[in-house]
């Protein structure tokens, strides 16, 4: 197996660095494969297939928006993955995955972030710089751990009107199974509780976010994306707004919401 097939640092040119490690999840051929059956999509789409409530299916998904470029995007059930598990060949049952051309691209692991990798890679958003690496390695662990454990929880109260009806019993006894039976009923019970961590965890982008308008640098990193979709998944049964306590920070949603990429113009391009 020849991993030029597989890694898109080999077809783009960029290296090994900029996936995070000399030996990224990029790297690894069951990360991305190639689809062997029914239709292709053009190579300059993206279809992105998710649920539109997942926190880190909003997190691609404003990741296409900012960049600009083609992308279609299919829903499926929260309970039936089996679309993920046919065009992964029952690697991976999770969400999101992509399609790009006849390309399968899914996560690795935990905190792989392969797909928004690919993404930043196709679309040159220099969302990973090198010299970012490592603190953006720590703070989307925070944030997909202290965050999105709060957050998801607020959201899921008011699953009856977020899950389609058709789907809801799946979504429950999945729910019910991970965390225990009568879970979305404690939660509602502790939801003022639940609150005031979410408003407690989310202190240290506020303190962040007094001093620049993205929370490492002027510009959009992958963190900022990766924050959108844990708050975005929390907003979306529109039950809830933004701690008003915290002003930098629904600033920074604002600007995050309306964020576009503007490609950088290739130096023989430049006016003197």
């Amino acid at each position: 197996m020849d991993w030029t097939d597989y890694c898109p640092g080999a077809t783009t040119g960029l290296p090994c660095a900029h996936f995070g490690t000399p030996i990224s999840p990029c790297h690894r051929p069951q990360s991305v494969l190639k689809f062997a059956g029914g239709e292709d999509i053009p190579n300059d789409m993206i279809e992105l297939i998710q649920f539109p409530w997942s926190p880190y299916c909003i997190v691609q998904r404003r990741i296409l928006e900012f960049a600009g470029g083609q992308f279609k995007i299919t829903n499926i059930p929260s309970g039936d993955r089996s679309l993920v598990w046919r065009l992964t060949r029952q690697r991976y049952y999770g969400v999101p995955i992509i399609r790009s051309g006849k390309s399968v691209i899914f996560e690795v692991s935990e905190d792989s972030q392969v797909i928004a990798k690919y993404l930043d890679s196709r679309f040159q958003l220099g969302l990973f710089p090198w010299e970012l690496e490592g603190v953006q390695s720590i703070l989307w662990r925070y944030i997909e751990n202290e965050v999105e454990a709060v957050g998801f929880k607020l959201n899921d109260i008011y699953w009856r009107e977020v899950v389609p009806a058709s789907d809801q019993v799946a979504f429950l006894r999945h729910k019910e199974r991970k965390f225990g039976r009568g879970c979305i009923d404690q939660w509602r019970a502790q939801q003022k509780d639940l609150l005031a961590q979410l408003e407690q965890r989310l202190v240290p982008f506020e303190e962040m976010l007094m001093y620049k308008p993205f929370l490492l640098d002027y510009q959009p990193r992958f963190v900022d994306f990766n924050l959108y979709g844990i708050l975005e998944n929390f907003l979306y049964s529109g039950h809830y707004r933004l701690p008003k306590a915290h002003t930098h920070l629904r600033k920074w949603h604002t600007r995050m919401t309306r964020a576009q990429h503007v490609p950088v113009a290739p130096e023989d391009d430049v006016p003197f």
